[in-house]
């Protein structure tokens, strides 16, 4: 009959590592959610790691403030098509390979891309830097696009997004 436990996604490798990057010390209770659902993303489109694509995501379907930040429903709309298009076409080519735009180290925590991990910190530091304990959504997305190489800045250039705009009113949003 074989192995039936080899077939089952194991959670694990999503949700271990020694210092993951979504401990609640560091994020507010929606960042925490979008991590959440990132997870989950990446284990049912059977990718070894979160990517900076599952947290944007993640992120877009859950913060009204990040939503805010886009130019209006067709773009967002158009956006959120290609992050949908991922499990059936537009992401398979990322599957199974990680996320690594040479901006960290590739060695990171079990389960996270070097480039999300790396996005993680940068919405922490930004937080800090703030006056705030705890990264919120739209730390999380300047901090996605600070990586020009990243899934994350890829699926928003397909959908017509202005990156470079981004970051600044990303950072002018969360310092409010």
């Amino acid at each position: 009959m074989g192995d039936v436990s080899s077939r089952i996604p194991q959670q694990s490798a999503a949700a271990s590592g020694p210092n993951p990057p979504d401990n609640d010390a560091g994020l507010s209770a929606e960042l925490a959610s979008v991590v959440s659902g990132a997870r989950r993303r990446a284990l049912r489109d059977g990718d070894r790691q979160i990517d900076t694509a599952h947290l944007l995501h993640s992120l877009l379907e859950s913060d009204p403030e990040v939503r805010a930040a886009f130019d209006g429903g067709a773009q967002l709309a158009r956006l959120l098509g290609y992050l949908v298009q991922r499990s059936i076409g537009y992401g398979l080519r990322w599957q199974g390979t990680v996320e690594d735009s040479g901006a960290v180290p590739v060695v990171t925590e079990a389960g996270w891309s070097p480039a999300a991990a790396g996005a993680m910190e940068r919405a922490q530091e930004s937080a800090l830097v703030r006056g705030d304990e705890r990264a919120r959504g739209l730390d999380l997305l300047a901090a996605l696009v600070a990586d020009p190489r990243s899934r994350a800045v890829e699926v928003l250039a397909h959908a017509g997004v202005d990156v470079p705009v981004l970051p600044d009113g990303a950072a002018t949003e969360s310092s409010r």
